[in-house]
C-alpha cells in the first residue's frame, strides 16, 4: 500500500467519512482524535524524559505557583 496519499486521496477519505458519519458527527470525531493524539504525545514525552522526579516537581510548581515561594 503506497504511503503517498496526496490531496485527491485526502478529499476522497473526507467525502467517505462525511457520507458514513454525517456532518454532525465529524466535529466529535475530530475532537476525540485530537485528544487521543495529545495524550499519546504526552505519554511518549514522559517515556523519553530523563528525570521523572524532576518533572513531577515542575508540575507541582506550575499547578500551585503561590505555594512555591
Amino acid at each position: 500500500m503506497p504511503m503517498n496519499i496526496g490531496i485527491p486521496g485526502l478529499i476522497l477519505i473526507l467525502v467517505i467519512a462525511l457520507i458514513i458519519f454525517g456532518p454532525s458527527k465529524l466535529p466529535e470525531i475530530g475532537r476525540a482524535f485530537g485528544t487521543t493524539l495529545k495524550e499519546f504525545k504526552n505519554s511518549t514525552r514522559e517515556l523519553t524524559n530523563d528525570d521523572p522526579v524532576k518533572e513531577e516537581e515542575e508540575k507541582k510548581e506550575t499547578k500551585n505557583p503561590s505555594e512555591a515561594g
